[in-house]
């Protein structure tokens, strides 16, 4: 497209940083809990256990499972588990984990899911590695790099938060409900001649 408008990257005038969706705050780049995958998981986890039982999480230490894509998080109040999430990167640990909810054996009450192995710092839009480093130490790297940087929690982004003073009227409005919320329904399965098993 660039090449089609004659667009030379070096030649456009410098523009002020859109700081609604960026990882930039002032003059510094920010991350989120979670790491650079993009995922919530962290912050809804701390979330959850303050809301819900009074305790705040100010650290996450994961539990491995099978493989270092797919890892769960427990919190316990007196000896019982009454939160249990896990993020699952990666086709393989999806499909099993799509199985056991269809058999009723999942444990969890919130899955963090990635496609791509190792999260999105591997996706498909990232940068390829060089000559001299393999695809394991492009991550490492990147993983490093990501988690060097200051974690902002989701909460604390003045833009989002003057978004939702003036224009939604404030956290629990109408609007947000309306704009921000989703309501899940079971769907109806219909019995036509595409969904049937030959």
């Amino acid at each position: 497209m660039f090449d089609e408008k004659g667009v030379n990257l070096t030649e456009l005038k410098n523009a002020e940083l859109d700081q609604l969706f960026s990882s930039v705050d002032g003059d510094e780049l920010v991350s989120h809990s979670g790491g650079g995958s993009g995922g919530y998981l962290e912050h809804i986890f701390a979330f959850a256990a303050k809301e819900l039982f009074g305790k705040n999480i100010d650290d996450i230490t994961y539990k491995t499972l099978r493989n270092k894509d797919f890892k769960e998080v427990t919190l316990q109040v007196d000896g019982q588990d009454v939160l249990k999430f896990a993020a699952a990167y990666g086709f393989r640990n999806i499909q099993n984990l799509v199985q056991k909810i269809k058999r009723g054996k999942s444990p969890y009450h919130f899955v963090e899911v990635m496609a791509c192995p190792s999260g999105c710092l591997n996706g498909g839009g990232q940068i390829r590695p060089g000559d001299e480093e393999t695809p394991k130490e492009l991550i490492s790297r990147l993983d490093e790099l990501y988690n060097s940087l200051r974690s902002r929690k989701p909460g604390e982004n003045p833009v989002v938060e003057k978004l939702y003073k003036e224009w939604l009227d404030g956290d629990s409005s109408e609007k947000v409900n309306e704009m921000l919320h989703t309501k899940y329904h079971e769907v109806e399965k219909l019995n036509t001649a595409l969904n049937i098993k030959w």
